[in-house]
């Protein structure tokens, strides 16, 4: 009972290395019969495949690349614009604002004299 089982293809079959009792099964392949060929022909197409979805993966990843630098370039330029115009503002406040400050304060002081005064008249 060397090889009770046999297939065509080359393959037979042999109790496994603890007895004929146990339930594992070794395959042993005859290279004369096997078909080399044909799985290797059919590992080249898988390699293709994955080669050719590796070119897309790096293609992509290149476009991607390509507008983060865009992306990061047309931020840099938005910062650098409001930048330049908050310092425009700024200079603005400081040279007109002391006039606002100055006009706030006058407008105060006369409308407190004039609810004052308007509060003493009206008494009477």
């Amino acid at each position: 009972m060397a090889a009770p089982y046999r297939s065509r293809d080359g393959l037979s079959t042999r109790p496994g290395a603890y007895g004929g009792s146990s339930d594992e099964i070794q395959l042993r392949i005859d290279p004369m019969h096997a078909d080399f060929d044909e799985e290797v022909s059919g590992l080249r197409k898988q390699v293709r495949k994955l080669r050719d979805v590796a070119q897309e993966i790096e293609t992509e990843a290149k476009f991607q690349n390509d507008f983060l630098n865009q992306l990061q370039m047309t931020m840099i330029k938005a910062q650098a614009g409001v930048k330049n115009n908050m310092r425009r503002l700024n200079k603005s406040i400081i040279r007109e604002g002391s006039s606002h400050v100055m006009h706030v304060v006058l407008f105060a002081l006369l409308l407190f004299f004039f609810v004052y005064f308007w509060s003493k008249f009206s008494r009477r």
